[in-house]
């Protein structure tokens, strides 16, 4: 897919999730927002995403924020700031004004860790608690990160680290071409080129073994300590497998041996330690002085197991400058892929990382995409069509399969219009997707809140269980149910975006779960089905459900940031037991229970 495809595909989701393809509403920037974010979690670039719009004077500076993400140790923080024009033609941006984004959310940035910017902000502000917490995270936050995101092309990428109060802010850029060469290609890890002459002074003797009758090819080496923090440093979590990431902080066990043996003994870590996994696109290799195998460079570097070592080696460091990295070895095994098909490529890195992984704490429920679950979703979707019979949802088993599809079948214009008109982006499910609408129907926001990749597992964990509320082998009503629990997800989402700036997807996960709590047992799911919508007189309960929440969302948090909150099973509880408006009467998906007074609303 070329790049105005690829931008004109982005608009029109933008578009279809606001569902006003004529609007000019800021929202459409917060929509973009969300969109790039969640991406760059799916990826592993940044962690659980929020939008959180703010913008203001403070003093004589402009100060703005679009949304941002914390690790769960709070300890990496990540911010980002939008400049959205909803172009559909390709349009270049200017260093200096993606500069001057960064520029204001560093400003925000600044006030909130100097404490002046809380001060001067009204409490019903809904960046007031981020500003509080950001406040208090800032003395213990290892890494942070201002990202800049556009529809537009920019020509640098990346620009000079800044300094606040002793921490280092990086300050990058998430363009359209970036994005396009991410998502188009299905492997962001494209991204990750390491040439070990210049981050080592030489390139890496190995043992290499050509995979003759394999899909791959096979090396064995050892990587300087100092290497590994330099890559780590410039990559982050990207370094990290989608399925495997997650930094434990260095309170475990396993991170503390790490980190003693790097203060201790560095020199005993190759032989204390197992050592990394790594799957690699491709690699150039030259010989070393002494005649071997060398590895000169690498590109697509993605770390499957080790992934723990890595970040703690990078962060050991980080607490402790006096640890001596040029003593620290750590062996390596390098696989580097040779398929040109992106689905035998996802099913070889999935079985990698389960394999490389079955000694460790990682689930096995989070390398699932060859689950027979999802791949019976899969057939069902490819089978089923909507009651129109033109059109279907797509479930996205293999990340990046939905643009595949578009690259693959629409090869002509006519032809990708009607894919486009027939399989919309409105109707893609990824698979945290499905985990989602199904948790939440299941009256779990709480679960939903802590992010779709913990969701997820859970989810799959779920499934193992003896009384699972899955079936292990989904069915047609299944399947239709499924989609049914989208079209009421993905209709709350579009109710709520317009009416809150902040906290859009507490908001919506909580108000389905209350839908699924008081009329849940009475909605008719076949109805929805055949109408692949909902009626206006039950969106309108929606919304007016949706303002409730809102507001026991931020009764309930005492002052708390509602995302923080919302993770809570005591907030459920307190928005379980709510005080709501009465049912509407005439929704033609609910039957009235026989004892409930509804009352009618006019105009509806």
């Amino acid at each position: 897919m070329e790049l105005i495809d690829f931008l004109r595909q982005t608009q029109a989701e933008v578009r279809e999730r606001i569902n006003n393809p004529d609007s000019a509403s800021p929202y459409e920037e917060l929509v973009f927002t969300e969109i790039v974010m969640q991406h760059m979690a799916d990826i592993g670039m940044t962690f659980e995403p929020a939008t959180c719009h703010h913008e203001a004077r403070f003093g004589n500076a402009i100060l703005r924020l679009s949304g941002y993400a914390l690790s769960d140790d709070k300890d990496q923080l990540d911010l980002f700031v939008s400049l959205y024009s909803g172009t559909d033609e390709l349009q270049s941006i200017s260093d200096s004004e993606t500069k001057k984004a960064a520029e204001q959310c560093l400003r925000f940035l600044r006030g909130c860790a100097e404490g002046r910017l809380v001060r001067n902000m009204d409490e019903s502000n809904d960046a007031y608690a981020l500003a509080i917490n950001i406040q208090e995270w800032y003395r213990n936050l290892n890494q942070i990160r201002i990202y800049v995101l556009t529809d537009q092309q920019a020509a640098t990428k990346n620009f000079q680290s800044r300094e606040i109060g002793s921490k280092t802010i990086k300050l990058e850029v998430m363009d359209i071409e970036r994005l396009h060469r991410q998502w188009s290609e299905g492997k962001p890890r494209d991204e990750i080129t390491v040439n070990f002459k210049d981050a080592a002074g030489s390139s890496l003797p190995c043992i290499y073994v050509p995979g003759e009758m394999s899909d791959y090819d096979y090396a064995l080496t050892v990587i300087p300590g100092e290497v590994l923090r330099f890559v780590y440093e410039k990559y982050g979590a990207r370094l990290l497998e989608a399925n495997v990431r997650s930094f434990l902080n260095a309170t475990g066990k396993v991170n503390r041996g790490i980190r003693d043996t790097l203060i201790k003994t560095p020199e005993h870590f190759m032989a204390y330690n197992n050592g990394i996994v790594i799957l690699a696109d491709e690699i150039t290799m030259e010989n070393t002085a002494g005649g071997i195998p060398g590895i000169l460079w690498m590109r697509g570097m993605q770390i499957v197991n080790g992934g723990q070592t890595t970040a703690t080696i990078y962060f050991a460091k980080k607490k402790e400058p006096r640890i001596d990295l040029s003593r620290v070895r750590i062996p390596a095994k390098i696989i580097v892929l040779r398929s040109e098909d992106i689905e035998t490529e996802e099913n070889m890195i999935s079985a990698v990382s389960r394999y490389a992984n079955s000694q460790n704490a990682v689930k096995q429920a989070d390398l699932s995409a060859n689950r027979p679950f999802h791949v019976e979703i899969e057939k069902l979707a490819n089978t089923i069509y909507c009651p129109d019979g033109a059109g279907r949802w797509f479930y996205e088993r293999a990340t990046g399969s939905y643009n595949v599809m578009l690259a693959r079948d629409g090869t002509t214009p006519a032809k990708l219009s009607r894919i486009r008109e027939t399989i919309p982006t409105s109707r893609k499910i990824t698979k945290t997707d499905l985990a989602k609408f199904l948790s939440t129907w299941d009256q779990k926001p709480d679960r939903v809140s802590l992010g779709s990749q913990k969701n997820f597992a859970a989810f799959m964990d779920e499934l193992d269980t003896e009384n699972s509320p899955w079936p292990a082998l989904p069915d047609v009503t299944f399947y239709k149910q499924m989609v049914v629990k989208a079209i009421l997800f993905k209709t709350a989402q579009k109710l709520v975006r317009p009416a809150f700036q902040a906290f859009q997807a507490n908001i919506t996960t909580y108000l389905v779960a209350l839908i699924s709590h008081r009329l849940g047992n009475r909605i008719d799911l076949d109805r929805i089905w055949q109408q692949q919508d909902l009626s206006p007189q039950l969106k309108q309960q929606m919304q007016s459900w949706a303002t409730e929440v809102n507001r026991i969302l931020h009764q309930s948090a005492g002052g708390k940031m509602v995302s923080e909150w919302a993770k809570k099973a005591e907030c459920w509880e307190a928005v379980r037991k709510g005080s709501y408006s009465q049912v509407l009467d005439g929704m033609p998906e609910v039957k009235l229970a026989n004892d409930e007074v509804s009352y009618s609303v006019p105009g509806v």
